[in-house]
């Protein structure tokens, strides 16, 4: 399961970081720090999504 969650990672992560840092940028925020918040909390939060994801593919 580490495999699948470890590939399921690297295109949950890109997907909400990418997310996060348009909804940024469309919010106005142009700067360096936020932009570098969102894209930081899109590949936190995919951790706990990827684990999830991997579970139900699993069952």
């Amino acid at each position: 399961m580490m495999r699948l969650a470890s590939i399921l990672f690297s295109l949950i992560s890109t997907t909400l970081a990418g997310t996060a840092v348009i909804a940024v940028l469309v919010a106005g925020y142009d700067t360096l720090v936020p932009i570098l918040a969102a894209a930081a909390t899109g590949v936190v939060l995919a951790l706990p999504v990827t684990w999830i994801v991997a579970k139900k593919m699993v069952e």
